[in-house]
């Protein structure tokens, strides 16, 4: 096998690790919200415990990226495909640890009353998952069009966001007993809106990847 074959191999390899980790990263995000809105507590146990597994496989593709990036000295668009899918993984990891998050507010919540129904942080999280998975769909084609309309679905995160503020302050100032649960919900939602930003982030990589320029499509 020639020298540009097995590297070839090895950057397919990469990318559907890179593949694994998002979906991976897919379904703890949809995890964490089931179980919040379930008031499941074992459900968002099983989302902590199961970081380990997405750190795991972030640090493997780490490896690989500075492995090859080190030993085959690429450069143009190969080594711009090292740089993104490193960046990528990276992103998703930090999508990992906010699911980690939102399951932590779960088991802090327990079994008390939800003090009001959980409907936009839930459409929230379905945006930022839409928005995981066009991008993952536009990574492996290298898709820059696709991955620059994703900014456009941020925007409608963190217009929810904003209702999900405005709901809860409401709600605090209309009883004080509320405060606690309520900030609990506002952290929800900014780690949901926060996640919105790694996706445009993974969006502008993918960008960069494409034609080596450098886009800020949180702006």
């Amino acid at each position: 096998m020639s020298t540009r074959q097995k590297f070839d191999d090895d950057l397919v390899e990469l990318r559907l690790n890179i593949l694994d980790l998002g979906k991976m990263v897919d379904e703890r995000i949809g995890l964490a919200i089931t179980s919040m809105v379930n008031q499941d507590l074992e459900m968002a146990n099983s989302v902590v415990v199961g970081d380990l597994v997405v750190n795991d496989l972030q640090a493997i593709i780490e490896g690989k990226c500075i492995l090859l990036i080190a030993t085959q000295q690429p450069f143009a668009r190969d080594l711009r495909k090292l740089v993104a899918g490193f960046k990528i993984s990276i992103y998703l990891e930090r999508m990992g640890d906010l699911s980690v998050d939102l399951a932590k507010i779960t088991l802090r919540i327990g079994q008390d009353k939800l003090i009001k129904p959980l409907i936009d942080i839930p459409k929230m999280s379905a945006l930022v998952q839409e928005m995981l998975n066009k991008g993952l769909r536009a990574y492996i084609q290298e898709d820059c069009e696709a991955a620059s309309m994703m900014a456009l679905m941020d925007d409608e995160v963190d217009k929810l966001y904003s209702q999900v503020y405005e709901d809860l302050q409401i709600l605090m100032m209309e009883d004080p007993q509320k405060v606690t649960q309520a900030n609990y919900l506002l952290f929800a939602g900014r780690f949901t809106e926060r996640m919105g930003d790694y996706c445009t982030n993974i969006a502008e990589e993918i960008v960069y990847l494409c034609n080596g320029t450098r886009m800020n499509l949180n702006e």
